[in-house]
């Protein structure tokens, strides 16, 4: 096992991983990643950045925003969460991942610290992006939420603009039953003074975020429906919307030049110039396979309606969920012509294959077991699937990050 591999062993085990126990992992106070950054010399105060929260859309957002002044020419940090193959995807600089030896470095030189405080996963990975960002001098950092905004660990940050993209009904057990209640949490990353952009509202939403702008003396724009004249290379009918967002974000960056011409070239390039990974990712042709982490109502709705319109032949889809996701809702979403195989991640929330077969063909879908792993199931459907239909991975970013990793 390399040194790089032992370290990560070591942080999995001994620190709570929302990704892989769920609600165990989440700290509802920001006293840890205080400790954590006190301990460091508050990296946080020595250099820019943009926040980015929401629903859905913030880490296609976050990753928009860096293309774009990756191409400018900047020094540019990105973190985001959660990752699909290796943890250091969570924290970039122009594109290029942390180094395994910062990595293993940084939790050697403060080990004794992480066992005092006893942070979350998510909070000694945020504590580790700072400093990381700071070292290297970063000219501005895009910083994507982990969940909500108000208690995340990520929000010990002033930033320059920040961003909600939208407010759907997901983590409800965290952070409230209703658009509301989450609006409210997600509002919580508006600062004194601080420019905010709201990608989408509601009737129940806005006047939360007038409320809080209006207290915070934070300048409050809506980009609604007002068109954006840039496209990106992101798929998905739904990154129009995230790219109104961009648009609003970027003229709130009066300290950065922006020009024109970069703006849309970044816009084109945002996969070769910061590495995304499955967002509406095509991963074959004959069939058709398209891998989405969308894993929400919100999300899989969007999917959905892109599915119907880009699928060729038969619709196949391998889906696998967590189980603290409210699949009632899900599961009403989904075609009853479609064909569907129910998969499960190595993963502890997975729900298991069997009870998602029987939830699936109690809503009235047509469902079948493939025995084995996400890895053994895709070698048996590209052997049978006919080359003229499409195959569609999702439910769950677990199901997608096993799928790209079998494609890789």
């Amino acid at each position: 096992m390399s040194e790089y591999s032992a370290t990560l062993d070591y942080l999995f085990s001994k620190f709570p991983m929302y990704q892989n126990v769920g609600g165990t992992a989440y700290k509802a106070d920001l006293g840890p990643i205080t400790s954590l950054l006190n301990s460091l010399n508050n990296p946080q105060e020595k250099f820019k950045s943009i926040h980015v929260a929401g629903t859905n859309g913030k880490g296609s957002v976050s990753h928009m925003l860096a293309a774009v002044l990756i191409a400018h020419g900047y020094k540019v940090g990105l973190y985001t969460s959660p990752h699909l193959l290796d943890f250091r995807e969570r924290i970039k600089i122009n594109g290029k991942p942390i180094a395994e030896s910062e990595v293993i470095e940084f939790v050697r030189a403060h080990k004794a610290t992480f066992e005092k405080v006893s942070p979350s996963f998510f909070e000694w990975s945020v504590a580790l992006a700072f400093n990381h960002f700071a070292k290297e001098q970063v000219d501005i950092a895009i910083v994507e939420v982990g969940m909500g905004g108000r208690l995340d660990a990520t929000n010990v940050i002033v930033p320059l603009v920040s961003v909600i993209t939208n407010i759907g009904l997901d983590h409800k057990q965290f952070l409230g039953d209703t658009h509301e209640k989450i609006a409210r949490e997600k509002a919580g990353i508006i600062k004194k003074g601080v420019p905010v952009i709201i990608g989408e509202t509601r009737s129940d939403t806005l006047p939360v975020f007038k409320e809080i702008a209006a207290k915070e003396s934070a300048p409050l724009h809506l980009p609604g429906n007002f068109s954006c004249p840039y496209s990106t290379d992101l798929k998905g009918s739904y990154q129009q919307k995230n790219l109104r967002t961009v648009y609003a974000t970027l003229q709130n960056l009066p300290e950065f030049f922006l020009d024109e011409t970069k703006i849309k070239a970044g816009l084109l390039s945002v996969v070769s110039l910061t590495g995304l990974m499955g967002r509406w990712q095509e991963l074959g042709k004959k069939p058709l396979c398209i891998a989405d982490v969308g894993h929400n109502k919100d999300g899989l709705s969007y999917n959905m309606e892109q599915l119907k319109k880009e699928a060729q032949g038969d619709c196949h889809l391998l889906l696998g969920f967590v189980n603290d996701k409210d699949l009632t809702s899900v599961l009403a979403l989904l075609p009853k012509e479609w064909k569907y195989i129910a998969a499960e991640a190595n993963n502890r929330r997975a729900v298991p294959q069997k009870e998602l077969k029987k939830l699936l063909e109690d809503a009235g879908l047509k469902c079948m077991i493939i025995e084995g792993t996400i890895s053994e199931q895709l070698k048996v459907l590209l052997a049978t699937i006919p080359p003229t239909d499409t195959l569609y991975i999702g439910g769950s970013t677990f199901v997608v990050a096993e799928a790209l990793d079998f494609f890789q």
